[in-house]
Formats: structure tokens, C-alpha cells, sequence
């Protein structure tokens, strides 16, 4: 494929927003449309980057090869169960659906059809830049913590599927295991888990979307030393043999430290062009969808939080 790359974006809120001015600022690929089910909201995305604004999501995807969805999680599913069965390539934000049975049905579609299905874990990107993924073994103790203030973003779903979710991608990274045991307490808005994994290793999540003050950290225990992630404060400790490659300011910084977002719509858009299966394939956000819902019923949470994502038209975008 050496022509441009028409790509759509479906949800014209702040995450789509980002999305849209990624595509638009490459050579390689062209912003070719927005839809959002309010659309006046698509509009003024639209119209900052002089594209259409599309009313129908079928339009959007005529105009398309492939399509970014930033719509509530509610919505994932069907926007890209109808972009695959248009022939359509997808990169659609975490999580990839809402049951494994539907997530299930979208890679067996993408896989037939040889379509990329791309999922949004893009803290992925920011490990395997640090050196994370290179080392011979597992973590024994991992400690994670992620709390935000509240946005009003993304409540369509409780905490574990929009926040906790991107340590659980990590993990199963990391240890390449699969749960023995969970206990887990909270509400929709804040939760956290104590997991045993089958590797002997123990994991210990915290995270909430009501927190007084920004908190996002990382802490991993190997038998050679300690690697712990600073996020918010961009800070990085090593005490194990290998090297941490962890670069986050300044102009040297790679794409992975300095923009993700960016960095995951290059590797969308070169898969599409040579091919190429993409770091976080719609199996990886399965299986990280897998462990949230384990979580969500150990914890006695989950479902639909707000009543305004379970109106049709709200289950569009």
C-alpha cells in the first residue's frame, strides 16, 4: 500500500479529539471523517481539520480503510463488529468490548477477514521503551496504584475497565501468567484487588476516578532487585542488574515516553500498510478484558454506571 491511508474516527469527545489530531498530522495516512451520535460535538472536530462530519457511522466508514473508535466502552462492540464487517481496519480504545464473548467474535472476524483489530493499552508502549519486557524473568510482587480526580469521562463502565484495566494489560505482560485467586472490594468508582497468579507471583491493585490528589505508580518486585514507575511525577528507580531505559522528558525523549498516543497510531498505521500484526492485538485486550471481569464480580461491581450510556442512541458513540 503506498497511497495515504484514509482513517475515521468515531467519538468526537476529548480522547477522539487527540485521536483525530494525531491522524491528520501524518503524511502517511488522512483524517478522511468524523462521527459522534451528538453531532454538533463531531462537527467542531470536523471542522478543525476541514473534514467531513458524518451523521451515520456506515458513512463514516465509506469514506474509510480503517477507523479509530474513541466512543463510551458501551459502544465498542458494535462500532467495530459493523467497521469489520465492512471490510474495515480497527484500532479501538480499551477496553475492546464488554463480555469475552463479544471480544471473541471480533478476532475471530478480524482474523478471517485479515483485518488488524488494534487495542488502546498504549502504557504497553511505554514498558517495552523502558526494558521492561526484556528481562528473562517474572516480578514476584507487583504493586500498582492509579488515581485520578474525577472527569466525568469514560463512566459508562466501572474503574476496573477504565483505569485498572491498563495495569492488568501490563501484568499479564510481565508475568505471562494467568490468575489463581482473586479477593476484591470497591464500588464503580474505586476499587482494589489482591490477585495470586499461577507463576507464584502476587499482585496488588489499587484505583479510583474520585482521588483527591493524582497518584500513579508502579512498583515491581523481582528476587534480583526492585523497579519502581513514578508516573505523574515522571520519575524512574532501578535496583535489579538491567538496564531501565526510562526517558521521559526532554527532546531525546522517544515517542513512546514523550507521546503513546502518537506512538500507537504509527503502529496502526504501518501494520495496515506492510501487514503487520500490531504490539497490542484484539487477543491482548481479550485477555485483559478477561481479568477486569474477574475482578468486577469478585468485587460485586460492574454493569453500566450512568443511566445515559443505556439509551440506544447513546450506545452508538
Amino acid at each position: 500500500m503506498t497511497e495515504r491511508i484514509n482513517i475515521g474516527v468515531a467519538g468526537a469527545g476529548v480522547f477522539g479529539g487527540h485521536h483525530c489530531g494525531k491522524i491528520a498530522g501524518r503524511e502517511d495516512a488522512a483524517l478522511s471523517g468524523v462521527y459522534d451520535i451528538d453531532h454538533d460535538r463531531a462537527l467542531l472536530q470536523a471542522r478543525k481539520h476541514n473534514v467531513p462530519a458524518e451523521k451515520n457511522f456506515a458513512d463514516l466508514l465509506e469514506r474509510a480503510d480503517a477507523v479509530i473508535i474513541a466512543a463510551p466502552a458501551i459502544a465498542h462492540y458494535e462500532l467495530a463488529l459493523e467497521a469489520l464487517r465492512a471490510g474495515r481496519h480497527v484500532f479501538v480504545e480499551k477496553p475492546v468490548a464488554l463480555s469475552v464473548e463479544e471480544a471473541d467474535e471480533l478476532i475471530t472476524l478480524s482474523t478471517t477477514r485479515g483485518l488488524i483489530l488494534q487495542v488502546g493499552h498504549q502504557e504497553r508502549y511505554v514498558a517495552e521503551a523502558a526494558g521492561l519486557f526484556a528481562r528473562k524473568r517474572a516480578p514476584v510482587k507487583i504493586d500498582c496504584v492509579r488515581h485520578t480526580a474525577a472527569t466525568g469521562r469514560c463512566e459508562d463502565v466501572s474503574v476496573v475497565l477504565d483505569l485498572m484495566i491498563h495495569d492488568i494489560d501490563l501484568i499479564r505482560k510481565l508475568t505471562g501468567a494467568e490468575i489463581e485467586s482473586v479477593s476484591a472490594s470497591g464500588e464503580n468508582h474505586a476499587a482494589e484487588a489482591e490477585l495470586l497468579l499461577d507463576n507464584g507471583s502476587t499482585v496488588s491493585l489499587a484505583a479510583s476516578r474520585r482521588a483527591g490528589t493524582p497518584e500513579r505508580r508502579m512498583t515491581l518486585v523481582y528476587d534480583d532487585g526492585i523497579i519502581e514507575f513514578d508516573f505523574v511525577n515522571r520519575k524512574a528507580a532501578n535496583t535489579t542488574p538491567s538496564p531501565l531505559h526510562a526517558c521521559f522528558d526532554g527532546e531525546d525523549a522517544p515517542l513512546p515516553f514523550s507521546d503513546p498516543l502518537a506512538f500507537g497510531t504509527e503502529i496502526f498505521v504501518t501494520a495496515i500498510r506492510e501487514g503487520k500484526t500490531p504490539s497490542v492485538t484484539g487477543a491482548d485486550g481479550r485477555q485483559a478484558l478477561q481479568w477486569a471481569l474477574s475482578i468486577e464480580e469478585a468485587a460485586g461491581i460492574g454493569g453500566s454506571c450512568d443511566q445515559q450510556y443505556k439509551t440506544p442512541e447513546r450506545r452508538r458513540a
